[in-house]
C-alpha cells in the first residue's frame, strides 16, 4: 500500500506541477497579455464566424465592420481572417506592409483550376511569381502591345453596334445587352489572347462553369476534417472536370499555333500582329532565356489573361449601362459629351476617348459602387506585423473589402448615390495609388491588365451611348430596373439587362 501511494505521489505531483506551470504560462505569458488583436464578433465552436458570411459575403462583412471597425478579426474554422473595410486599412495592407501581405491565401478549387496555382493571380509570392509577372507586364500587357490590338477592339465594337441595330429592326426588338456584352468581351479577348474567336455554346458553358467555381467557398480550406462536405457538394470533382476540359481546349489552341509556325517557317506574323500564345511560345523557345516557361505555365498565363479580361470587363459594362438607365440625368450628360466630341462622325475611335472626362467619371463611379471583385483576391501575412496598431500574426488570411471601401461614408459623400460628378474635380483614380478606389487591387499584387481592360471598357461604352438612345422594355420606369446581384468571385447582375435601343440620328 505504501509503495502504491509513493508511486502515485511521485507520478501525480510532477504531473500536477507541469499542468499548473503550463496553465500559468498560457494565462500570464507577456505575449498573450500584450497582444492587441483587432476587434472581433463572437464566434461559434468549430466553424468560428463562417455562419456570418451569408449569401453575399461583401455585404455581410460590411455590416459587421460597421459594428466592429474598419479592421476586424474573424475566424473561418481554424483560420484567422482579417478584414479591411476602409481606405486607411487598405493602404496599410497594400502599401505600408505590402511585402508582408504579398502572399496568396491557399484555396483548393482555384488551385485545381490554375495548374496548381501557376498563374499570376494565385501563385505564391516569390521568384517564380516575379518572373511570370514580368512576362505579363513587359511582353503581354505593355502599352505597345495593348495598342497593337486596337483594330480588334474597334472591329468587335462595330460588330456589337451592327448586332443591336439588327435586333432593333426585327419583330422582337428587345436587346439582351448582357448576352451581347459577353460575346463582345469574349471576342476581343479570344482574338487578342488566342488568335481567333472561340464562341461555340460548349465553350461559353465551359467558361461559365469555370468562373462559377472560382467563387466557390470550400469548407475544407478552413475546417480540414469537414473536407467531405466539399466532396458531397461535388466541388472538387467539378473543378477537376472543368480544369481537364479547359486544359484540352488550351492544348488545342497551342498545337494550332505550333502547326501554323511550322507551315510558315516560324514567320507567321510580324510582332504587332502576334497574339498572346505566339508571344509565350516565342519566349518558351528562346535558348538563352534565364527563366524557362514550361507548358503548364504557358497555359496558366493564357487562362489568367482570358478569364480575368472577359468576366470583369463584361461585368463592369453591364453595371455601367444599368446605372445610366437608372439615372437618366447621367445618361443624358454622357450622351451630350460623347456626341459633342464625335461632332457628327459615324463612330467613336480610341483617339476620341481622352476628351471624354464625364465618361471616365462614369467608369470610376461604377467601379466605386460595383467593384467587379468585391473582396479582391485573398492575401496572407508571412510575418507578424502591426496594422493600425493591432497585432496580426503570420499566416493570417486577409480580405480587402473593396466594395465596402467604395461605399464608406468616411471617404464618400452620399455613398449610395450614383453621382459621376464627384470625380470631375477629384484626383482619385483606379490604378492602385488611391486606396479609396482599388477595383484592380494595389501594390505588388495589383492586376497588370488595367490598360487592356479600360481600352475595351471606354470604347464600348462611348460607342453605345453615341449610337443609341436606350429605354427599358414594356414601358418600365427606370426605378423598376432590378439591380440584385449574383454571388461568386465576380459580381454580376442577377437578371440580364434587357433594353430597347433606338439608333440616334
Amino acid at each position: 500500500m505504501v509503495s502504491l501511494y509513493h508511486l502515485l505521489y511521485s507520478f501525480l505531483l510532477p504531473l500536477f506541477i507541469l499542468v499548473v506551470a503550463i496553465f500559468s504560462k498560457w494565462l500570464f505569458s507577456p505575449s498573450k497579455t500584450l497582444k492587441n488583436l483587432p476587434p472581433s464578433p463572437g464566434k461559434l465552436p468549430i466553424i468560428g464566424n463562417l455562419h456570418q458570411l451569408g449569401s453575399s459575403p461583401h455585404r455581410s462583412l460590411q455590416a459587421l465592420s460597421k459594428k466592429h471597425g474598419p479592421l476586424m478579426l474573424l475566424h473561418f474554422g481554424r483560420v484567422p481572417v482579417v478584414v479591411a473595410s476602409s481606405a486607411d486599412a487598405s493602404r496599410e495592407i497594400m502599401k505600408t506592409h505590402d511585402l508582408i501581405f504579398a502572399n496568396r491565401a491557399k484555396s483548393s478549387v482555384p488551385s485545381i483550376l490554375s495548374y496548381n496555382a501557376r498563374d499570376i493571380a494565385f501563385a505564391d509570392y516569390g521568384e517564380y511569381w516575379r518572373q511570370i509577372k514580368s512576362i505579363a507586364v513587359l511582353q503581354l500587357l505593355s502599352q505597345k502591345r495593348v495598342q497593337s490590338f486596337r483594330r480588334m477592339r474597334e472591329e468587335e465594337t462595330d460588330l456589337l453596334v451592327e448586332r443591336i441595330i439588327e435586333i432593333g429592326c426585327s419583330s422582337s426588338p428587345v436587346v439582351n445587352m448582357s448576352e451581347l456584352l459577353i460575346s463582345l468581351t469574349n471576342g476581343v479577348i479570344c482574338r487578342s489572347a488566342l488568335g481567333r474567336k472561340h464562341g461555340g455554346e460548349n465553350f461559353k458553358e465551359l467558361f461559365v462553369h469555370f468562373v462559377e467555381l472560382l467563387g466557390v467557398f470550400s469548407v475544407g480550406d478552413y475546417i480540414p476534417w469537414l473536407s467531405w462536405v466539399d466532396r458531397l457538394n461535388g466541388y472538387d470533382v467539378r473543378a477537376v472536370k472543368v480544369a481537364a476540359e479547359f486544359d484540352a481546349f488550351l492544348e488545342g489552341v497551342i498545337e494550332e499555333h505550333v502547326e501554323r509556325k511550322k507551315r510558315t517557317s516560324g514567320d507567321c506574323s510580324n510582332d504587332d500582329e502576334k497574339d498572346f500564345v505566339d508571344i509565350l511560345l516565342d519566349i518558351q523557345n528562346q535558348k538563352d532565356a534565364s527563366f524557362v516557361l514550361d507548358r503548364d505555365t504557358v497555359k496558366a498565363l493564357i487562362l489568367d489573361v482570358f478569364t480575368g479580361g472577359t468576366d470583369t470587363t463584361y461585368s463592369t459594362l453591364e453595371w455601367e449601362l444599368s446605372e445610366l438607365l437608372r439615372n437618366p440625368h447621367a445618361m443624358k450628360k454622357l450622351q451630350e459629351e460623347v456626341r459633342e466630341v464625335a461632332k457628327g462622325k459615324p463612330k467613336i475611335t480610341e483617339d476620341d476617348l481622352d476628351q471624354m472626362l464625364y465618361l471616365k467619371a462614369v467608369v470610376k463611379e461604377t467601379f466605386r459602387m460595383h467593384t467587379p471583385l468585391p473582396l479582391l483576391v485573398p492575401r496572407e501575412s508571412t510575418k507578424d506585423v502591426k496594422v493600425m496598431g493591432y497585432d496580426i500574426a503570420a499566416g493570417t488570411q486577409v480580405l480587402i473589402n473593396a466594395w465596402a471601401v467604395g461605399r464608406d461614408p468616411c471617404s464618400w459623400d452620399e455613398p449610395e448615390q450614383f453621382r459621376p460628378e464627384r470625380f470631375l474635380d477629384s484626383p482619385i483614380d483606379y490604378k492602385g495609388f488611391h486606396f479609396e478606389l482599388t477595383p484592380f487591387g494595389a501594390g505588388r499584387r495589383k492586376c497588370p491588365g488595367i490598360q487592356f481592360a479600360m481600352n475595351v471598357n471606354e470604347l464600348v461604352l462611348a460607342s453605345l451611348v453615341h449610337r443609341f438612345d436606350f429605354e427599358l422594355p414594356d414601358a418600365q420606369k427606370w426605378e423598376d430596373l432590378d439591380m440584385s446581384e449574383t454571388t461568386g468571385i465576380t459580381i454580376h447582375k442577377k437578371l440580364p439587362l434587357l433594353v430597347v435601343a433606338t439608333p440616334y440620328v
